[in-house]
C-alpha cells in the first residue's frame, strides 16, 4: 500500500495524537457552552497536522519549511488556549502540563526539522 509522505513522518504522527487529547478538551468546552473556544482549539490542533501534511507535498525544501513554520506556531497557539481552558476550570494544572510538555516536545521537533530542511536547500 502506498502512503502519502506525511503519514510516514513522525512529527505529524505526534501532531495527530495530541490533537486527539485536545479534540476531547474541547468537547469538555463545548459542555460548558464555550462553543468558541472549542472551536478555536479544534482549528489550531487540526493546523498542526493540516500544515505538515500540506507542507509534505511541496515542491521544494524552502516552501515545505513555511508550512513547518505555521505549524508550529499553531503549536504555541494551542498552548495559549490551554492555558485559558485551565483559568477557567476546563482543565486540570495535571492536564495543563501533561499535555504542554507534549506541545513543546512538538514545536522543538518541527524546529529541528525544520532546520535540517534549511542546510537541505
Amino acid at each position: 500500500m502506498e502512503y502519502f509522505r506525511f503519514e510516514n513522518m513522525d512529527i505529524w504522527k505526534d501532531a495527530i495524537s495530541i490533537s486527539d487529547v485536545l479534540f476531547d478538551y474541547a468537547d469538555n468546552a463545548e459542555e460548558k457552552k464555550l462553543f468558541k473556544f472549542s472551536e478555536q482549539l479544534r482549528a489550531a490542533s487540526m493546523s498542526i497536522s493540516n500544515n505538515i501534511a500540506e507542507g509534505s507535498g511541496s515542491f521544494s525544501d524552502k516552501e515545505f519549511a513555511s508550512f513547518l513554520n505555521i505549524a508550529r506556531r499553531s503549536v504555541f497557539e494551542c498552548a495559549n488556549i490551554l492555558h485559558i481552558f485551565f483559568r477557567r476550570k476546563i482543565i486540570s494544572a495535571d492536564e495543563k502540563q501533561q499535555i504542554y510538555l507534549k506541545l513543546i516536545y512538538l514545536s522543538k521537533k518541527i524546529t529541528n526539522f525544520r532546520k535540517a530542511l534549511n542546510k537541505k536547500s
